[in-house]
């Protein structure tokens, strides 16, 4: 066999395992064209108001928490709405989307964004709503974590080594949410054989949510050193490498407080474990953050890159919202008061991005309307031609 017969064969077999995704047209009107193109990771809004809401109830701003609260609500009905649409009047574009590993992840932000709401809401002692969103949170995130790494080993779409982002850390995020809403649930609850499932339920999805932190945060780091990155690459996705940790101390926090006869035998085995591992990855996130605003130098003022908004950057007020929750909750429950400490300031920060965020949606949202308004005729000018 030539060379050239081998190269061609090479070819052949990387056109199969990655097919190329054919542009599909958009629809004309806005609203259609906004459903369609939705981001798969548009959840993560629900995820940065959800975490905020939490934080201002932890330190004491309960009308803060309780405004903020009312934004998650509505902008979870709304975008639920919105994935319902798109799965039944643009599947196509659905399909598309689940077969590119990297924008399929962004779907696990639908799973941690229910179970966020979730966790406000059994702090307003609405738990019946907290078990639904935990059990469709819980449907999903089966669906996702076995049915999206099937897809990519049977080679519908093989992501190559440049493409691994801090996108594939909502995973985690995803994991660990299930965990929290599960020892959330476990601290009210009266049913012996729930009482005994879901501290279970909790251990499992941390360590699950742990290792696959470890494993992606190798690949992701690998990437970072060995690739070269572009402005456009290094986006807001990386924060999620510093919100995994966090939310994995947020959760071993959860396990820490457990409750009941069963739970109790659970957390005295493993509390030294889940102590030590949980401040170590707190300490880890806390590396994270100066090294992320230095990325974010380097792509906003150094490379110029533009600053106008785009979804994923809700993927920086929820690392930052989280980042204040879990120092409260793990210096509660390990008696390191300085973490609580961090936690009062640092929420300022969380909600000033979220803030900041909020607006430049509206803004952008303002001049996509206006631009939408001035291409279309108006009835008038239809009206004086006639």
């Amino acid at each position: 066999m030539t060379d050239e017969t081998t190269r061609g064969n090479e070819n052949s077999q990387n056109s199969v395992d990655n097919p190329v995704q054919v542009p599909l047209e958009p629809p004309s009107t806005l609203v259609k064209r906004a459903i369609a193109t939705l981001d798969p990771g548009y959840f993560a809004m629900v995820m940065g108001s959800g975490i905020v809401s939490v934080a201002a109830s932890l330190v004491g701003l309960t009308f803060i928490s309780t405004i903020v609260l009312m934004v998650t609500i509505v902008a979870f009905v709304i975008l639920l709405l919105a994935y319902i649409s798109r799965i039944i009047w643009f599947r196509q574009y659905f399909i598309q989307s689940l077969r590119e590993p990297n924008i399929a992840m962004g779907y696990f932000t639908l799973v941690a964004g229910s179970n966020v709401l979730g966790v406000r809401m059994l702090m307003a002692g609405q738990r019946l709503i907290t078990l639904i969103l935990a059990i469709f949170a819980g449907i999903i995130w089966l669906i996702l974590t076995y049915g999206l790494p099937s897809f990519i080993v049977s080679g519908a779409r093989r992501p190559i080594f440049r493409e691994i982002n801090g996108t594939w850390l909502i995973w985690v995020v995803a994991t660990q949410s299930v965990a929290i809403s599960a020892s959330g649930l476990a601290l009210a609850e009266k049913n012996e054989i729930l009482a005994k499932v879901l501290p279970i339920i909790a251990v499992f999805c941390w360590g699950v949510g742990v290792m696959l932190y470890l494993i992606l945060i190798v690949m992701i780091f690998f990437r970072l050193l060995l690739v070269e990155v572009t402005p456009k690459e290094m986006g807001p996705a990386y924060w999620i490498a510093m919100g995994a940790t966090a939310i994995s101390a947020r959760a071993a926090a959860g396990i820490l407080v457990l409750k009941g006869a069963f739970a109790t035998v659970i957390v005295s085995d493993l509390r030294p474990f889940l102590i030590g591992l949980s401040v170590v990855l707190w300490a880890f996130g806390t590396w994270w953050i100066p090294l992320l605003i230095l990325f974010g130098i380097w792509r906003y003022i150094v490379k110029r890159y533009s600053s106008s908004y785009e979804p994923r950057l809700w993927s920086v007020v929820f690392p930052l919202g989280m980042y204040a929750v879990a120092s409260f909750t793990l210096g509660k429950a390990t008696k390191l008061d300085f973490m609580v400490s961090i936690s009062r300031v640092w929420f300022w920060v969380g909600a000033t991005a979220w803030l900041l965020v909020l607006i430049l949606m509206g803004y952008a949202a303002w001049k996509l309307f206006t631009k939408e308004r001035r291409k279309a005729p108006s009835f008038r000018a239809g009206m004086d031609r006639r």
